[in-house]
Protein backbone atom coordinates (compact mmCIF):
# COMPACT_ATOMS: atom_id res chain seq x y z
CA UNK A 1 0.00 0.00 0.00
CA UNK A 2 1.00 3.61 -0.37
CA UNK A 3 2.34 5.59 2.33
CA UNK A 4 0.42 7.99 3.30
CA UNK A 5 0.04 11.45 1.35
CA UNK A 6 -1.51 13.49 3.98
CA UNK A 7 -4.33 16.18 1.94
CA UNK A 8 -2.83 15.37 -1.18
CA UNK A 9 -1.70 18.98 -1.67
CA UNK A 10 2.40 18.36 -1.00
CA UNK A 11 2.12 16.30 -4.39
CA UNK A 12 3.27 17.21 -7.63
CA UNK A 13 0.13 18.81 -9.82
CA UNK A 14 0.84 15.79 -12.35
CA UNK A 15 0.67 13.12 -9.11
CA UNK A 16 -2.78 10.77 -9.84
CA UNK A 17 -4.77 10.21 -6.48
CA UNK A 18 -6.80 7.29 -6.77
CA UNK A 19 -9.60 7.60 -3.38
CA UNK A 20 -10.25 5.37 -1.10
CA UNK A 21 -12.97 4.69 1.57
CA UNK A 22 -13.43 1.86 4.80
CA UNK A 23 -16.79 1.67 4.47
CA UNK A 24 -16.95 -1.53 6.80
CA UNK A 25 -16.50 1.10 9.84
CA UNK A 26 -19.64 3.55 10.17
CA UNK A 27 -17.80 7.36 9.49
CA UNK A 28 -17.91 9.47 12.38
CA UNK A 29 -19.95 12.24 12.66
CA UNK A 30 -18.73 14.34 15.54
CA UNK A 31 -20.65 17.97 16.51
CA UNK A 32 -18.51 20.81 15.92
CA UNK A 33 -18.68 22.32 18.80
CA UNK A 34 -17.82 19.40 20.96
CA UNK A 35 -13.96 18.77 20.68
CA UNK A 36 -13.58 15.82 22.82
CA UNK A 37 -16.18 14.05 20.53
CA UNK A 38 -13.92 15.04 17.54
CA UNK A 39 -10.73 13.67 19.50
CA UNK A 40 -12.34 10.26 20.51
CA UNK A 41 -13.06 10.36 16.11
CA UNK A 42 -9.45 10.15 15.32
CA UNK A 43 -8.91 7.48 12.81
CA UNK A 44 -12.28 7.11 11.61
CA UNK A 45 -13.17 8.49 8.69
CA UNK A 46 -14.84 11.66 8.59
CA UNK A 47 -18.70 12.53 7.43
CA UNK A 48 -18.78 15.84 6.35
CA UNK A 49 -15.70 15.75 4.36
CA UNK A 50 -16.19 12.10 2.28
CA UNK A 51 -18.96 13.49 1.74
CA UNK A 52 -17.74 16.64 0.03
CA UNK A 53 -15.07 14.65 -1.69
CA UNK A 54 -17.76 11.85 -3.08
CA UNK A 55 -19.23 15.10 -4.72
CA UNK A 56 -16.45 17.47 -5.75
CA UNK A 57 -13.42 15.32 -6.40
CA UNK A 58 -14.93 13.98 -9.22
CA UNK A 59 -13.90 17.32 -11.18
CA UNK A 60 -10.38 17.40 -9.53
CA UNK A 61 -8.13 16.24 -12.58
CA UNK A 62 -6.01 14.52 -10.48
CA UNK A 63 -8.82 12.04 -8.92
CA UNK A 64 -8.38 9.38 -11.29
CA UNK A 65 -10.94 7.11 -9.44
CA UNK A 66 -12.30 5.90 -6.45
CA UNK A 67 -12.05 1.99 -4.84
CA UNK A 68 -13.64 1.31 -1.35
CA UNK A 69 -14.26 -1.32 0.62
CA UNK A 70 -18.05 -2.23 2.17
CA UNK A 71 -19.54 -4.52 4.45
CA UNK A 72 -20.85 -4.66 7.52
CA UNK A 73 -23.46 -2.72 9.26
CA UNK A 74 -24.40 0.89 8.07
CA UNK A 75 -27.38 2.86 9.60
CA UNK A 76 -29.78 2.75 5.84
CA UNK A 77 -29.70 7.21 5.92
CA UNK A 78 -26.04 6.99 5.90
CA UNK A 79 -26.04 4.19 3.45
CA UNK A 80 -28.35 6.35 0.72
CA UNK A 81 -26.53 9.77 1.62
CA UNK A 82 -23.42 7.93 0.80
CA UNK A 83 -24.88 6.81 -2.73
CA UNK A 84 -25.39 10.06 -3.67
CA UNK A 85 -22.18 10.61 -3.21
CA UNK A 86 -21.24 7.79 -5.50
CA UNK A 87 -22.93 8.79 -7.90
CA UNK A 88 -21.79 12.14 -8.22
CA UNK A 89 -18.47 11.13 -8.67
CA UNK A 90 -19.86 8.25 -11.26
CA UNK A 91 -21.26 11.24 -13.28
CA UNK A 92 -17.07 12.24 -13.50
CA UNK A 93 -16.91 9.01 -15.93
CA UNK A 94 -14.18 7.71 -13.35
CA UNK A 95 -14.49 3.97 -12.56
CA UNK A 96 -15.51 2.95 -8.85
CA UNK A 97 -15.04 -0.15 -7.89
CA UNK A 98 -16.89 -1.29 -4.26
CA UNK A 99 -15.05 -4.83 -2.70
CA UNK A 100 -16.48 -6.95 -0.15
CA UNK A 101 -15.08 -9.74 2.18
CA UNK A 102 -18.76 -10.81 2.32
CA UNK A 103 -21.84 -9.76 2.77
CA UNK A 104 -22.73 -12.03 5.09
CA UNK A 105 -24.30 -10.11 8.39
CA UNK A 106 -27.79 -11.03 8.05
CA UNK A 107 -30.61 -8.71 6.89
CA UNK A 108 -28.10 -6.00 8.80
CA UNK A 109 -26.11 -5.83 5.41
CA UNK A 110 -28.50 -4.94 2.70
CA UNK A 111 -27.92 -1.10 3.14
CA UNK A 112 -24.34 -2.24 2.60
CA UNK A 113 -24.91 -3.68 -0.22
CA UNK A 114 -27.22 -0.85 -1.98
CA UNK A 115 -24.67 1.43 -1.33
CA UNK A 116 -22.05 -1.09 -3.36
CA UNK A 117 -24.92 -1.29 -5.81
CA UNK A 118 -24.18 2.07 -6.96
CA UNK A 119 -20.30 1.44 -8.13
CA UNK A 120 -19.43 0.48 -11.66
CA UNK A 121 -18.02 -2.79 -10.48
CA UNK A 122 -18.61 -5.07 -7.24
CA UNK A 123 -16.10 -7.82 -6.28
CA UNK A 124 -16.95 -10.13 -3.29
CA UNK A 125 -14.04 -12.34 -2.06
CA UNK A 126 -14.46 -16.27 -3.35
CA UNK A 127 -15.35 -17.34 0.51
CA UNK A 128 -17.39 -15.02 1.09
CA UNK A 129 -21.96 -14.92 1.24
CA UNK A 130 -24.16 -12.20 -0.10
CA UNK A 131 -26.98 -12.04 2.32
CA UNK A 132 -29.21 -9.67 0.19
CA UNK A 133 -32.35 -11.07 2.68
CA UNK A 134 -34.58 -8.19 2.75
CA UNK A 135 -35.65 -6.17 6.03
CA UNK A 136 -36.75 -6.97 9.20
CA UNK A 137 -37.85 -5.07 12.42
CA UNK A 138 -38.05 -6.21 16.27
CA UNK A 139 -39.23 -4.71 18.88
CA UNK A 140 -38.56 -5.57 22.59
CA UNK A 141 -41.67 -5.66 24.85
CA UNK A 142 -40.77 -4.49 28.16
CA UNK A 143 -43.70 -5.42 30.06
CA UNK A 144 -43.05 -8.74 31.16
CA UNK A 145 -40.15 -8.16 32.77
CA UNK A 146 -41.61 -5.12 34.58
CA UNK A 147 -43.98 -7.42 35.78
CA UNK A 148 -41.73 -9.61 37.39
CA UNK A 149 -39.88 -6.96 39.20
CA UNK A 150 -42.86 -5.64 40.39
CA UNK A 151 -42.98 -2.72 38.47
CA UNK A 152 -46.33 -0.89 37.08
CA UNK A 153 -46.50 1.04 34.20
CA UNK A 154 -48.59 4.20 34.53
CA UNK A 155 -48.08 5.75 31.25
CA UNK A 156 -50.46 7.54 28.47
CA UNK A 157 -49.85 7.76 24.83
CA UNK A 158 -51.60 9.88 21.96
CA UNK A 159 -52.32 8.43 20.03
CA UNK A 160 -52.81 4.13 19.00
CA UNK A 161 -49.32 4.44 17.29
CA UNK A 162 -47.47 6.28 19.87
CA UNK A 163 -45.72 2.74 20.03
CA UNK A 164 -42.93 3.73 22.58
CA UNK A 165 -45.89 3.17 25.08
CA UNK A 166 -46.69 -0.06 23.84
CA UNK A 167 -43.28 -1.45 24.62
CA UNK A 168 -43.57 -0.73 27.69
CA UNK A 169 -46.84 -1.59 28.45
CA UNK A 170 -47.51 -4.65 26.80
CA UNK A 171 -45.97 -7.89 26.09
CA UNK A 172 -46.94 -7.87 22.23
CA UNK A 173 -47.77 -5.97 18.97
CA UNK A 174 -50.81 -4.50 18.38
CA UNK A 175 -52.87 -4.18 15.30
CA UNK A 176 -51.74 -0.30 15.06
CA UNK A 177 -48.02 -1.24 15.28
CA UNK A 178 -47.82 -4.00 13.49
CA UNK A 179 -49.41 -1.77 10.29
CA UNK A 180 -46.43 0.26 11.36
CA UNK A 181 -43.66 -2.08 11.25
CA UNK A 182 -44.86 -3.45 8.08
CA UNK A 183 -44.98 -0.08 6.25
CA UNK A 184 -42.02 1.19 7.72
CA UNK A 185 -40.19 -2.22 6.27
CA UNK A 186 -42.25 -2.30 3.39
CA UNK A 187 -40.75 1.09 2.26
CA UNK A 188 -37.33 0.68 3.40
CA UNK A 189 -36.89 -2.89 0.94
CA UNK A 190 -39.15 -1.18 -2.04
CA UNK A 191 -36.59 1.63 -2.20
CA UNK A 192 -33.77 -0.79 -1.56
CA UNK A 193 -34.98 -3.43 -4.07
CA UNK A 194 -35.42 -0.35 -6.77
CA UNK A 195 -31.58 0.86 -6.33
CA UNK A 196 -30.34 -2.43 -6.67
CA UNK A 197 -32.01 -2.98 -9.87
CA UNK A 198 -31.51 0.94 -11.22
CA UNK A 199 -27.37 0.23 -9.64
CA UNK A 200 -27.22 -3.44 -11.50
CA UNK A 201 -29.47 -3.56 -14.39
CA UNK A 202 -31.85 -5.80 -13.15
CA UNK A 203 -35.61 -5.65 -13.73
CA UNK A 204 -36.73 -5.19 -9.59
CA UNK A 205 -39.19 -8.02 -10.09
CA UNK A 206 -35.74 -10.15 -10.03
CA UNK A 207 -34.26 -8.52 -7.96
CA UNK A 208 -37.19 -9.29 -5.44
CA UNK A 209 -36.92 -12.44 -6.15
CA UNK A 210 -33.37 -13.02 -5.42
CA UNK A 211 -33.88 -11.08 -1.86
CA UNK A 212 -36.68 -13.80 -1.37
CA UNK A 213 -33.99 -16.97 -2.38
CA UNK A 214 -30.73 -15.55 -0.68
CA UNK A 215 -28.83 -15.95 0.79
CA UNK A 216 -25.92 -16.89 -1.63
CA UNK A 217 -22.60 -18.13 -2.28
CA UNK A 218 -19.90 -15.84 -3.80
CA UNK A 219 -19.90 -17.71 -7.16
CA UNK A 220 -23.51 -18.28 -7.05
CA UNK A 221 -23.79 -14.16 -6.29
CA UNK A 222 -21.61 -13.93 -9.32
CA UNK A 223 -23.50 -16.03 -11.45
CA UNK A 224 -26.99 -14.24 -10.91
CA UNK A 225 -25.59 -10.76 -11.74
CA UNK A 226 -25.25 -9.01 -7.88
CA UNK A 227 -21.49 -9.09 -8.30
CA UNK A 228 -19.31 -8.35 -10.76
CA UNK A 229 -16.04 -9.98 -10.26
CA UNK A 230 -14.90 -12.85 -7.73
CA UNK A 231 -11.30 -11.61 -5.91
CA UNK A 232 -9.44 -10.52 -2.64
CA UNK A 233 -8.19 -6.96 -2.25
CA UNK A 234 -4.49 -7.36 -4.11
CA UNK A 235 -6.51 -8.85 -7.00
CA UNK A 236 -9.01 -5.56 -6.83
CA UNK A 237 -6.03 -3.12 -6.32
CA UNK A 238 -4.37 -4.30 -9.19
CA UNK A 239 -7.07 -4.60 -11.57
CA UNK A 240 -8.05 -0.68 -10.61
CA UNK A 241 -4.42 0.23 -11.51
CA UNK A 242 -4.65 -1.45 -14.53
CA UNK A 243 -7.82 1.10 -15.63
CA UNK A 244 -6.03 4.23 -14.00
CA UNK A 245 -2.58 3.32 -14.12
CA UNK A 246 0.22 2.29 -12.13
CA UNK A 247 1.54 6.09 -11.07
CA UNK A 248 -1.60 6.66 -9.08
CA UNK A 249 -1.11 6.91 -5.33
CA UNK A 250 -3.66 5.79 -2.69
CA UNK A 251 -5.28 8.78 -0.30
CA UNK A 252 -8.43 8.24 2.21
CA UNK A 253 -11.04 10.38 0.46
CA UNK A 254 -11.95 12.02 3.71
CA UNK A 255 -8.31 13.60 3.36
CA UNK A 256 -8.88 14.84 -0.10
CA UNK A 257 -9.01 18.94 -0.56
CA UNK A 258 -9.82 20.50 -3.50
CA UNK A 259 -6.93 23.23 -4.78
CA UNK A 260 -7.04 26.42 -3.62
CA UNK A 261 -8.83 29.23 -6.23
CA UNK A 262 -8.42 32.80 -6.71
CA UNK A 263 -11.79 33.83 -4.91
CA UNK A 264 -14.42 35.11 -7.24
CA UNK A 265 -16.27 38.98 -6.47
CA UNK A 266 -19.43 38.61 -6.12
CA UNK A 267 -21.41 39.96 -8.69
CA UNK A 268 -22.86 43.25 -8.74
CA UNK A 269 -26.24 43.76 -6.55
CA UNK A 270 -25.64 40.05 -5.34
CA UNK A 271 -25.27 39.90 -1.50
CA UNK A 272 -22.59 38.28 0.04
CA UNK A 273 -22.89 35.90 3.11
CA UNK A 274 -23.19 32.28 4.14
CA UNK A 275 -25.29 29.67 4.99
CA UNK A 276 -25.28 28.81 8.80
CA UNK A 277 -25.17 25.35 9.88
CA UNK A 278 -26.78 23.95 13.25
CA UNK A 279 -27.42 20.52 14.28
CA UNK A 280 -30.02 18.79 16.69
CA UNK A 281 -28.12 15.58 17.28
CA UNK A 282 -29.25 13.07 19.64
CA UNK A 283 -31.87 13.31 22.09
CA UNK A 284 -34.09 16.36 22.93
CA UNK A 285 -33.65 17.63 26.72
CA UNK A 286 -33.65 20.98 28.59
CA UNK A 287 -30.83 22.86 29.80
CA UNK A 288 -27.09 22.33 28.02
CA UNK A 289 -26.52 19.78 24.93
CA UNK A 290 -24.38 17.06 27.14
CA UNK A 291 -22.29 14.27 26.60
CA UNK A 292 -22.48 10.93 28.46
CA UNK A 293 -22.11 7.03 28.11
CA UNK A 294 -25.61 6.47 26.86
CA UNK A 295 -25.10 8.73 24.03
CA UNK A 296 -25.75 12.64 23.20
CA UNK A 297 -28.76 15.20 24.94
CA UNK A 298 -29.10 17.98 22.45
CA UNK A 299 -30.28 20.92 24.73
CA UNK A 300 -32.46 23.51 24.42
CA UNK A 301 -30.60 26.06 25.95
CA UNK A 302 -27.34 25.27 23.28
CA UNK A 303 -29.80 25.01 20.04
CA UNK A 304 -31.76 28.15 20.96
CA UNK A 305 -28.30 29.77 21.08
CA UNK A 306 -27.41 28.99 18.23
CA UNK A 307 -30.78 29.84 16.28
CA UNK A 308 -30.17 33.35 18.06
CA UNK A 309 -26.73 33.99 16.70
CA UNK A 310 -27.75 33.07 13.08
CA UNK A 311 -30.94 35.72 13.98
CA UNK A 312 -28.55 38.71 14.83
CA UNK A 313 -25.87 37.66 11.90
CA UNK A 314 -26.33 39.77 9.09
CA UNK A 315 -23.60 37.38 7.10
CA UNK A 316 -25.66 34.32 7.50
CA UNK A 317 -28.47 34.94 4.73
CA UNK A 318 -30.09 31.33 5.48
CA UNK A 319 -30.53 28.13 7.86
CA UNK A 320 -29.82 24.62 7.42
CA UNK A 321 -31.11 22.82 10.25
CA UNK A 322 -29.66 19.33 10.71
CA UNK A 323 -31.69 16.96 12.69
CA UNK A 324 -31.06 13.76 13.77
CA UNK A 325 -32.68 12.93 16.69
CA UNK A 326 -35.52 10.46 18.01
CA UNK A 327 -37.20 13.35 19.92
CA UNK A 328 -37.63 14.02 23.84
CA UNK A 329 -38.52 16.62 25.92
CA UNK A 330 -41.66 18.35 24.59
CA UNK A 331 -40.56 21.75 26.67
CA UNK A 332 -37.35 21.87 25.13
CA UNK A 333 -39.22 20.71 21.81
CA UNK A 334 -41.12 23.71 22.13
CA UNK A 335 -38.26 26.35 22.84
CA UNK A 336 -36.19 25.31 19.91
CA UNK A 337 -39.83 25.40 17.91
CA UNK A 338 -39.84 29.01 18.78
CA UNK A 339 -36.46 30.05 17.80
CA UNK A 340 -36.55 28.50 14.30
CA UNK A 341 -39.84 30.58 14.04
CA UNK A 342 -38.00 33.62 14.55
CA UNK A 343 -35.62 32.86 11.87
CA UNK A 344 -37.96 32.23 9.33
CA UNK A 345 -39.79 35.07 10.89
CA UNK A 346 -37.28 37.22 9.95
CA UNK A 347 -36.78 36.36 6.58
CA UNK A 348 -33.96 34.17 6.57
CA UNK A 349 -34.91 30.73 4.44
CA UNK A 350 -35.04 27.66 7.04
CA UNK A 351 -34.19 24.42 4.99
CA UNK A 352 -34.60 21.44 7.42
CA UNK A 353 -31.94 18.28 6.70
CA UNK A 354 -32.78 14.67 8.06
CA UNK A 355 -30.72 12.68 9.04
CA UNK A 356 -31.76 8.80 10.31
CA UNK A 357 -34.48 10.25 12.68
CA UNK A 358 -36.65 13.32 12.47
CA UNK A 359 -39.21 12.02 14.92
CA UNK A 360 -41.39 13.08 17.20
CA UNK A 361 -39.85 15.95 19.03
CA UNK A 362 -37.45 15.91 16.17
CA UNK A 363 -40.05 16.89 13.75
CA UNK A 364 -41.67 19.21 16.20
CA UNK A 365 -38.51 21.60 15.74
CA UNK A 366 -38.43 21.04 11.86
CA UNK A 367 -42.03 21.66 10.93
CA UNK A 368 -42.14 25.34 10.62
CA UNK A 369 -39.14 25.49 7.88
CA UNK A 370 -39.66 26.61 4.50
CA UNK A 371 -38.46 23.48 2.81
CA UNK A 372 -37.56 19.95 4.58
CA UNK A 373 -35.66 17.34 3.02
CA UNK A 374 -35.60 13.68 3.76
CA UNK A 375 -33.37 10.72 3.10
CA UNK A 376 -35.35 7.95 1.76
CA UNK A 377 -35.37 5.98 4.79
CA UNK A 378 -34.96 8.82 7.04
CA UNK A 379 -37.44 7.98 10.29
CA UNK A 380 -39.96 10.81 10.66
CA UNK A 381 -43.52 12.00 11.80
CA UNK A 382 -44.27 10.03 15.01
CA UNK A 383 -46.73 13.37 15.90
CA UNK A 384 -47.86 12.18 19.36
CA UNK A 385 -47.12 12.74 22.60
CA UNK A 386 -47.17 10.34 25.75
CA UNK A 387 -46.03 10.66 29.47
CA UNK A 388 -46.46 9.13 32.96
CA UNK A 389 -44.64 7.25 35.78
CA UNK A 390 -43.43 3.94 36.91
CA UNK A 391 -45.17 3.01 40.55
CA UNK A 392 -42.68 0.45 41.94
CA UNK A 393 -44.43 -0.50 45.31
CA UNK A 394 -44.43 -4.23 44.53
CA UNK A 395 -41.01 -4.33 44.21
CA UNK A 396 -40.21 -2.49 47.18
CA UNK A 397 -42.05 -5.05 49.10
CA UNK A 398 -40.09 -7.77 47.62
CA UNK A 399 -36.88 -6.17 48.75
CA UNK A 400 -38.18 -5.60 51.78
CA UNK A 401 -38.26 -1.61 51.91
CA UNK A 402 -40.83 0.32 53.14
CA UNK A 403 -41.99 3.58 53.03
CA UNK A 404 -43.20 6.46 55.34
CA UNK A 405 -44.14 10.28 53.93
CA UNK A 406 -46.19 13.33 54.85
CA UNK A 407 -47.84 15.45 52.18
CA UNK A 408 -48.48 19.25 52.07
CA UNK A 409 -51.20 19.43 49.01
CA UNK A 410 -53.72 16.58 48.26
CA UNK A 411 -51.39 16.27 44.73
CA UNK A 412 -47.63 16.71 46.34
CA UNK A 413 -46.99 12.98 45.77
CA UNK A 414 -49.08 12.98 42.43
CA UNK A 415 -45.74 11.90 40.67
CA UNK A 416 -44.02 9.93 43.44
CA UNK A 417 -43.28 6.23 41.87
CA UNK A 418 -43.97 4.86 45.52
CA UNK A 419 -48.27 4.98 44.82
CA UNK A 420 -50.35 4.90 41.83
CA UNK A 421 -52.54 7.99 40.12
CA UNK A 422 -55.66 8.61 41.77
CA UNK A 423 -58.66 8.61 38.84
CA UNK A 424 -58.82 12.75 39.36
CA UNK A 425 -54.67 12.49 38.64
CA UNK A 426 -54.90 10.80 35.52
CA UNK A 427 -57.68 13.05 34.59
CA UNK A 428 -55.33 16.11 34.71
CA UNK A 429 -52.72 13.93 33.06
CA UNK A 430 -55.13 13.15 29.95
CA UNK A 431 -55.94 16.94 29.90
CA UNK A 432 -51.64 17.98 29.74
CA UNK A 433 -51.61 14.91 26.95
CA UNK A 434 -54.32 16.54 25.12
CA UNK A 435 -52.99 19.70 25.20
CA UNK A 436 -49.59 18.68 24.09
CA UNK A 437 -51.10 16.80 21.20
CA UNK A 438 -53.11 19.65 20.23
CA UNK A 439 -50.08 21.91 19.92
CA UNK A 440 -48.25 19.53 17.84
CA UNK A 441 -50.78 19.15 15.39
CA UNK A 442 -51.92 22.45 15.01
CA UNK A 443 -47.86 24.02 14.80
CA UNK A 444 -47.62 21.14 11.77
CA UNK A 445 -50.43 22.15 10.33
CA UNK A 446 -49.15 25.52 9.88
CA UNK A 447 -46.04 24.43 9.40
CA UNK A 448 -46.76 22.39 6.62
CA UNK A 449 -49.77 24.86 4.96
CA UNK A 450 -52.28 21.09 5.68
CA UNK A 451 -55.65 21.46 6.97
CA UNK A 452 -56.04 20.35 10.29
CA UNK A 453 -57.76 16.94 9.06
CA UNK A 454 -54.87 16.31 7.14
CA UNK A 455 -51.99 16.49 9.82
CA UNK A 456 -54.68 13.57 11.66
CA UNK A 457 -54.24 11.28 8.97
CA UNK A 458 -50.94 11.00 9.54
CA UNK A 459 -50.65 11.61 13.04
CA UNK A 460 -51.80 10.09 15.87
CA UNK A 461 -47.74 8.78 16.96
CA UNK A 462 -47.40 6.84 13.49
CA UNK A 463 -43.76 6.82 12.30
CA UNK A 464 -43.14 7.38 8.45
CA UNK A 465 -40.02 7.08 6.55
CA UNK A 466 -39.12 9.27 4.59
CA UNK A 467 -40.07 8.45 1.38
CA UNK A 468 -43.47 7.79 2.78
CA UNK A 469 -43.30 11.10 4.43
CA UNK A 470 -42.81 12.56 1.19
CA UNK A 471 -45.89 10.93 -0.04
CA UNK A 472 -48.02 12.15 2.43
CA UNK A 473 -46.86 16.21 2.45
CA UNK A 474 -44.45 15.72 6.02
CA UNK A 475 -41.33 16.37 3.78
CA UNK A 476 -40.80 18.83 0.85
CA UNK A 477 -37.86 17.09 -0.83
CA UNK A 478 -35.72 13.78 -0.96
CA UNK A 479 -32.21 13.93 -0.27
CA UNK A 480 -29.19 14.79 1.67
CA UNK A 481 -27.44 17.64 3.53
CA UNK A 482 -26.17 18.94 0.51
CA UNK A 483 -29.18 19.24 -1.14
CA UNK A 484 -30.61 21.12 1.66
CA UNK A 485 -27.40 23.65 1.18
CA UNK A 486 -27.76 23.80 -2.39
CA UNK A 487 -31.56 24.55 -2.06
CA UNK A 488 -30.79 26.91 0.81
CA UNK A 489 -27.98 29.08 -1.26
CA UNK A 490 -31.13 29.32 -4.01
CA UNK A 491 -33.03 30.47 -1.17
CA UNK A 492 -31.11 32.94 -0.35
CA UNK A 493 -29.70 34.26 -3.85
CA UNK A 494 -26.11 33.12 -2.59
CA UNK A 495 -23.66 32.20 -5.10
CA UNK A 496 -22.87 28.06 -5.72
CA UNK A 497 -19.79 28.35 -3.58
CA UNK A 498 -21.61 30.39 -0.73
CA UNK A 499 -19.57 28.91 2.46
CA UNK A 500 -21.67 26.77 4.98
CA UNK A 501 -20.23 27.49 8.69
CA UNK A 502 -21.66 26.64 12.43
CA UNK A 503 -23.71 28.92 13.61
CA UNK A 504 -21.31 29.60 16.37
CA UNK A 505 -17.35 29.16 16.35
CA UNK A 506 -15.27 28.99 19.76
CA UNK A 507 -11.63 28.19 20.27
CA UNK A 508 -11.31 24.48 21.96
CA UNK A 509 -9.49 26.65 25.00
CA UNK A 510 -12.10 29.24 25.07
CA UNK A 511 -15.06 26.26 25.57
CA UNK A 512 -12.86 25.59 29.31
CA UNK A 513 -13.91 28.96 30.74
CA UNK A 514 -17.49 29.53 32.12
CA UNK A 515 -19.76 31.47 29.80
CA UNK A 516 -20.37 35.40 31.17
CA UNK A 517 -24.10 34.96 30.33
CA UNK A 518 -26.84 33.26 28.44
CA UNK A 519 -25.86 34.77 24.80
CA UNK A 520 -22.23 33.41 25.63
CA UNK A 521 -21.10 30.69 22.74
CA UNK A 522 -19.05 28.64 25.14
CA UNK A 523 -20.85 25.01 25.52
CA UNK A 524 -21.43 23.72 28.94
CA UNK A 525 -20.80 19.80 28.55
CA UNK A 526 -21.17 17.40 31.67
CA UNK A 527 -19.03 13.80 31.51
CA UNK A 528 -22.99 12.10 33.12
CA UNK A 529 -26.21 13.01 31.99
CA UNK A 530 -28.55 14.15 34.31
CA UNK A 531 -30.85 11.39 35.84
CA UNK A 532 -33.84 11.81 33.81
CA UNK A 533 -32.35 11.90 30.87
CA UNK A 534 -30.81 8.83 31.77
CA UNK A 535 -34.26 7.50 32.08
CA UNK A 536 -35.30 8.97 28.66
CA UNK A 537 -32.84 7.70 26.74
CA UNK A 538 -33.50 4.04 28.32
CA UNK A 539 -37.23 4.56 26.86
CA UNK A 540 -38.44 5.30 30.48
CA UNK A 541 -39.31 9.33 30.89
CA UNK A 542 -41.34 11.28 33.28
CA UNK A 543 -43.39 13.72 32.16
CA UNK A 544 -44.40 14.49 28.39
CA UNK A 545 -42.66 13.05 26.45
CA UNK A 546 -42.08 13.77 22.19
CA UNK A 547 -40.25 10.16 21.53
CA UNK A 548 -40.29 7.69 18.82
CA UNK A 549 -39.98 3.99 19.86
CA UNK A 550 -37.03 2.10 19.25
CA UNK A 551 -36.44 -0.40 16.90
CA UNK A 552 -34.11 -3.08 16.22
CA UNK A 553 -33.51 -3.49 12.14
CA UNK A 554 -32.21 -7.23 11.38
Amino acid sequence: MDPSTGSGRGLPATTPLLLEIDLTVVPADPPAGDPLARLAARGRAQRGPLLRALHEAGDDRRVVGLVAKVGGTLPWALAQELRLGVAAFAASGKPTVAWAESFGQGGSDLPAYVLASAFDEVWLQPSGDLNLLGVALETTFLRGALDKLGVEPELEGRYEYKNAVDRITRTELTPAHRESLERLSGSLLERAVADVAAGRGLDAATVRTLVDTGPRTADEARRVGLVDRLGYRDEVYASVRERVGERATLLFADRWRPRRLPSVPSLPGRPRGHVALVEVQGGIVTGASRRGPVGRSVGSDTVAADLRAVLDDDAARALVLHVDSPGGSSVASDTIWREVCRVRDAGKPVIVSMGSYAASGGYYVACPADVVVALPSTLTGSIGVFGGKFVVTELLDRLGLTTGAVEQGARSRMYSSRRPFTAEERERIDVVLDTVYEDFTSRVAQGRGLSREAVEQVARGRVWTGADAYGVGLVDELGGLRDAVRIARERADLPERAPVRPARHVPPLARLGRPRNSEDPRVVTTALPRLDELAAVLGLPPGSELRMPTLTFR
